[in-house]
């Protein structure tokens, strides 16, 4: 009977184990804490990514949780080098953990090359750091999912890298809350042939499809990588037109 008494004791801490440790699969195959990890990144606000034929487009939605907070002071697009930039959704921390690193890596790369870091190198370098995370002691994921958007020799790009160290190719997606009414909304809108233009257009009416009130210039932040191949974050005027174009 003790031993009995014992196995239902291991069995019982072995499964409660799997809630808490980060290392451990659990008897489905999954590792409990990259899920929660994801289902902080569901909770967070939405951002798009669109590619379009000349460029690449993300957006956010950054609304403030009270007038108080100064809208000016909260970004969450922010460029990596000239031709790339990410935007996340998640726990803002968390992603300038992920910010800094990717620039380090692009300013090492520019130091021993002369040249703007491939964006493909951004974002595997970026799924590294986070995959990294999973599988060692004392640490936990990171809660956030990124979209980059970036241009190169292999023109505009866009990915999506989350909490596990997976990373993805797209042509248009979204992270955050509501991200699959988002991605439904964005395959029926979404064309392949569509100019920076109309992706900056489709990504603000994404947004607004579950935005709780209106969106204007200070609560959604837009970056694009134009034909240039240049990234840079839209002015609050230029948001302001777009909207107004959109509506």
């Amino acid at each position: 009977r003790r031993s009995t008494d014992q196995a239902g004791r291991s069995r019982a801490m072995g499964d409660g184990s799997f809630s808490y440790s980060l290392t451990t699969f659990s008897k489905t195959g999954t590792l409990t804490q990259i899920d929660h990890a994801l289902e902080r990144v569901s909770r967070g606000r939405t951002s798009i990514g669109i590619r379009a034929r000349n460029g690449v487009v993300i957006a956010t939605d950054k609304k403030v949780p009270s007038v108080l907070v100064d809208s000016e002071a909260v970004s969450k697009i922010e460029m990596i080098h000239p031709s790339a930039g990410f935007v996340y959704s998640g726990m803002g921390p968390d992603y300038r953990v992920l910010v800094r690193a990717a620039r380090k890596s692009a300013q090492r790369y520019r130091l021993q090359y002369q040249e703007s870091q491939p964006v493909l190198q951004v974002v595997t370098h970026a799924a590294s750091v986070m995959q990294e995370y999973t599988q060692s002691g004392g640490v936990r994921p990171f809660g956030v999912s990124l979209l980059v958007a970036g241009s190169d020799h292999n023109g505009p790009q866009l990915f999506q890298v989350d909490p596990s160290g997976a990373y993805f190719g797209w042509k248009a997606t979204a992270i955050g809350k509501n991200y699959r009414e988002a991605r439904a909304f964005l395959d029926r809108r979404y064309n392949e042939e569509m100019e920076l233009d109309d992706a900056v257009h489709t990504a603000l009416l994404t947004l607004r499809e579950n935005f709780e009130g209106e969106l204007t210039q200070d609560n959604v932040e837009v970056g694009v990588v134009g034909q240039d191949g240049k990234f840079r974050t839209l002015t609050a005027s230029e948001v302001r037109d777009y909207l107004e174009e959109a509506s």
